[in-house]
């Protein structure tokens, strides 16, 4: 037998024990979905190898689905596109005793978590400011977002120069404390249903509460400009526009910590405020509009089923997106960026982030993924990685179950433990 007779026989071999593998995972999930517990349920799901590019099974992956939080991969990769490794705090101009300023979007300033003060320090330098807001021309809230959700933690407005968070902590120990302190004197100590007052910054705080209580403030040209003038100690003036000329930028913290937070936490303010700051790098004008426009007619222009994307968090009831379409989007991340720095910005399976209680590897884990949840809604896509040492990419989605959301994610964990390991 020759040398390339013994090279063609053992390649024959082993394309054999590839194809038989993918027909075992076929049929494994093929039967598992159609086992009965996911017939009154709409179920969508594909598996894609990307280093043979072989679709291994797909399941409904052409139809649009409800996402839910997994809008925040298309977030994540578009901020991936147009952003830079350091944030975009500011943009300025100097001139003569004034230095004129806008936002970007950023919602690092202050954050509560993120506690950036880089604007800070740099405004401080200058003794006149002038502030520019209008360059924002989006709304407070999504389409779609449910408004009776706007004293709940998840849902903060949208702005062009974000505080805090465009947040108030409440807590009590000893003595109440307020942050943004501003607020301090605007809590009413009550048991009430609601958190803060429709069209006021009032906020309820019930007393014999024992956690921080976090709920979205209003955010208003007068707001922003009295939290900016206290955290400077110095009046700010208002500009209606920006002076004639080429703009500087002023950069902030590492991109990577908010998408990192975007993804492990499902932080729908830090998404939001992501495709405002890639708008911010197309135009002068801040709207989110402007990013996924441009990110669906360039980098994604091939797109067979071109998404409903209407915000930035998976807020929105009016998203729809195919398995497919997150599929192509993992494989985009996937070839761009290095796989330890990829992995890293989404939860692993029990161990980080919205994932810590689920799809536990043993003793490493093997899903790395972002979920998204809302009522009667589950869908978790990302990167499944087997025994045999192969990634896969995966979107698994499911609307319209009224199983508890405990049960599916087990049902999702005995499919995923197949392609781990079958493949």
């Amino acid at each position: 037998m020759t040398k390339t007779t013994v090279i063609l026989f053992f390649s024959a071999i082993l394309i054999g024990c590839s194809a038989t593998r993918e027909r075992k995972l076929n049929k494994s999930v093929v039967n598992r979905i159609n086992s009965g517990y996911f017939e009154n349920q709409f179920t969508g799901c594909i598996v894609y190898d990307p280093v043979t590019k072989d679709t291994l099974f797909q399941y409904n992956s052409k139809k649009y689905f409800l996402p839910a939080s997994n809008t925040k991969i298309f977030t994540l990769y578009t901020a991936l596109q147009l952003l830079p490794q350091q944030i975009p705090s500011l943009k300025y101009i100097s001139k003569n005793d004034t230095l004129y300023v806008e936002g970007t979007g950023d919602p690092s300033f202050l954050h509560p978590i993120l506690k950036d003060s880089t604007v800070v320090y740099f405004l401080a330098k200058s003794k006149n400011i002038a502030l520019h807001l209008t360059n924002f021309d989006d709304d407070d809230f999504g389409p779609g977002w449910s408004w009776e959700d706007y004293d709940q933690y998840y849902a903060p407005a949208r702005s062009p120069l974000p505080l805090y968070g465009n947040i108030t902590t409440i807590s009590k120990l000893d003595t109440l404390r307020v942050t943004p302190s501003l607020f301090r004197d605007s809590i009413v100590l009550s048991a009430s249903d609601k958190k803060r007052k429709l069209h006021q910054n009032i906020f309820y705080f019930d007393p014999s509460r024992k956690d921080t209580l976090e709920v979205p403030f209003i955010i208003n040209t007068k707001v922003t400009k009295t939290f900016l003038e206290k955290a400077l100690d110095r009046e700010v003036g208002l500009i209606s526009e920006m002076p004639s000329g080429p703009k500087d930028i002023l950069y902030g913290i590492p991109s990577d910590s908010l998408y990192k937070r975007m993804m492990h936490e499902s932080d729908n303010f830090i998404a939001e405020q992501l495709l405002i700051l890639a708008s911010s790098s197309l135009s002068d004008t801040l709207n989110g509009k402007i990013a996924r426009d441009y990110i669906l007619a360039n980098q994604l222009s091939s797109l067979r089923h071109p998404p409903r994307w209407v915000d930035g968090s998976g807020l929105s009831r009016y998203n729809l997106f195919t398995p497919e379409s997150m599929a192509v989007v993992l494989q985009k991340m996937y070839e761009d960026l290095p796989k330890e720095r990829l992995f890293r910005l989404f939860p692993a399976g029990g161990e980080n982030g919205t994932l810590s209680d689920w799809f536990r590897g043993n003793p490493k884990p093997y899903i790395y993924a972002k979920s998204g949840s809302m009522g009667n809604t589950y869908c978790l896509s990302g990167y499944l990685l087997t025994n045999s040492g192969k990634t896969l990419i995966f979107s698994f989605m499911n609307n319209h179950h009224k199983q508890p959301s405990a049960s599916l994610k087990k049902e999702m964990t005995m499919i995923f433990e197949m392609m781990r390991d079958t493949y």
